[in-house]
């Protein structure tokens, strides 16, 4: 045999861990994922030297670059070991993740860090750890898992289990208070919801009740309040920060200014975190820009498709859910950059730096490519033996 036939570096006749999954992984999904993680390595580089100015304790101009590093790295290794995982591993780690992230969260008001008037984080010397981060894909497995448990009659009361730890996990978030991580998880927890089989009617129910929790949230938080006055009226208050970044949009053109050549980046507060969408538009322009937002849609679009065509009614919500969940985070933060929605405070996944972010988006994406792998009857048509789906509620 000619040495050019050998394009892979397993044979399907390979029957190691390692060798199954790379024969059974999505591959474009995965190869989406990591191009993301190396572009937001690469930005990195980027904003570092202009973070620093913030901190004149930072003598390092690549100080946040190299740490970017460690954070992407330990994100690759845990996206690639979770994608390992049977979808029970899956379900048993997502349980851990869940109540590990609310058991934190509920230490947050004794033990928690306070920045700017919130408490999210965990110090542990180096590294700070915000659980929120690992509850939003703990609670989407955990909440497929009881609506599919619901589905099968078998008297197990999974949707107010669901719920319930829905509630938990929201009423943390808001004692906090995280705003914008609240309504992320509720909206894809609803949208696994409908998924799983509620009922039309009653759509028009959880909408309308959603429009009613965010109304209560605008008149119990006040900075919710001040971040929707400034939104709507932009002339009355000081928008410095979204200012500088839409016109380090602007500036970067079609193709940017080169790299390292971006000057508003300077301005940008927290632009190596929440807005590094818009250090990577100045110094490369609506090509990268354009090239983000198409990675991002590949991995939801393929995601979904392949999540749709699983057998098993756990499997599909679950990665259904997880890839909803990575793609209107990224619609989240892209839209606060442009300036179409308020700011948020959240990260744009796989490119913002942070431990607790990367490492988060790798369970996320790790449990999905395990969900979505090709398995013997995961996908055949007929192959499902178990009870046909019902519906959640009457």
């Amino acid at each position: 045999m000619s040495h050019g036939s050998y394009s892979h570096p397993f044979s399907r006749n390979d029957q190691s861990l390692i060798a199954r999954w790379f024969w059974t992984v999505d591959r474009g999904l995965l190869g989406a994922a990591l191009t993301l993680v190396a572009l937001g390595v690469s930005l990195s580089f980027a904003s570092s030297p202009a973070a620093i100015l913030a901190d004149e304790s930072i003598t390092d101009p690549f100080h946040y670059s190299w740490r970017m590093i460690v954070w992407a790295s330990m994100g690759t290794t845990l996206m690639l070991t979770t994608s390992l995982l049977s979808p029970r591993g899956v379900r048993r780690i997502a349980v851990l993740a869940l109540f590990g992230a609310i058991v934190v969260m509920a230490a947050l008001p004794f033990i928690g860090d306070t920045v700017k008037g919130a408490a999210r984080w965990v110090n542990l010397g180096p590294f700070s750890l915000q659980p929120s981060e690992f509850a939003k894909p703990g609670l989407i497995v955990f909440a497929a898992w009881m609506f599919a448990e619901a589905q099968k009659g078998q008297g197990v009361p999974g949707v107010s289990i669901a719920f319930g730890f829905w509630a938990l996990t929201v009423g943390l978030l808001l004692i906090q208070p995280d705003i914008g991580q609240t309504l992320l998880i509720t909206t894809t927890f609803m949208a696994v919801f409908f998924m799983a089989g509620v009922p039309l009617k009653w759509v028009a129910v959880i909408a309308a009740m959603g429009a009613g929790g965010v109304v209560s949230l605008y008149f119990t938080f006040s900075h919710m309040r001040d971040r929707l006055s400034r939104f709507l009226s932009p002339e009355t208050t000081d928008t410095h920060q979204i200012d500088r970044a839409s016109e380090a949009i602007r500036a970067g053109g079609l193709v940017g200014r080169g790299i390292g050549e971006g000057v508003m980046k300077r301005h940008v507060p927290d632009l190596h975190t929440d807005f590094i969408y818009s250090v990577g538009a100045e110094e490369f322009g609506l090509v990268l820009s354009l090239i983000l937002i198409g990675l991002y849609a590949f991995i939801v679009i393929r995601g979904m498709r392949k999540a749709m065509k699983l057998n098993d009614p756990f499997e599909q919500t679950a990665a259904a859910g997880l890839f909803m969940l990575i793609g209107l985070q990224a619609c989240i933060n892209v839209a606060v950059n442009l300036n179409l929605i308020p700011t948020k405070g959240m990260t744009l996944p796989f490119i913002s730096y942070g431990g607790s972010s990367m490492m988060a988006m790798g369970l996320t994406m790790g449990f999905a490519l395990a969900l979505t792998r090709r398995r013997p009857g995961a996908y055949e048509p007929g192959s499902n033996i178990s009870p046909p789906r019902r519906r959640l509620l009457p």
